[in-house]
């Protein structure tokens, strides 16, 4: 029914990115979650980038913090869609630079970011991706969004009471 990998820079990461493999989960997506620093690990960087496809894999979110280098490497390398989250970190000036280095991508790399510390939306994003081709997945998402109106108009009722 789908497969997306979610990886980050470091544990520190995971509170934040703890959303996307929650809502994933929800749609009934497999998620792989993995540790790949693209500072201190370059060379399990190189692999994971170099062969997720060939192990299922069809979206990429990557999340990092500070210089924010991973989601930009993971796309250099990779021909799978990557979704970046950028996660504002406690050496982070105000989670500009990690929305920036994510952002901020040549062309030929592209990398679809979300708001800062928004793995919930890349969650849902991945979701939507691979629900493209998946009809099963399509339907969940269409009942997610659904629930989302719903929401707002018993919300609405609420005020108005």
């Amino acid at each position: 029914m789908g497969k997306v990998a979610v990886v980050m820079g470091s544990t520190s990461d995971l509170p934040v990115m703890q959303d996307a493999i929650d809502i994933l989960e929800g749609f009934d997506i497999e998620v792989e979650v993995d540790i790949v620093s693209a500072h201190r690990t370059p060379e399990k960087l190189f692999d994971f980038s170099k062969t997720a496809h060939e192990k299922g894999i069809q979206v990429i979110i990557a999340g990092a913090g500070g210089a924010a280098h991973l989601p930009g490497m993971v796309a250099s390398m990779s021909p799978l869609p990557v979704i970046g989250v950028p996660v504002k970190s406690r050496n982070s000036i105000d989670g500009w630079d990690s929305v920036l280095s994510i952002l901020q991508m040549p062309g030929g790399v592209p990398v679809a970011t979300v708001a800062l510390d928004g793995a919930k939306n890349a969650g849902i994003l991945a979701a939507q991706i691979i629900g493209a081709s998946d009809k099963c997945v399509l339907d969940k998402i269409l009942v997610y969004k659904e629930g989302l109106k719903q929401k707002v108009i018993d919300g609405a009722k609420s005020v108005k009471k």
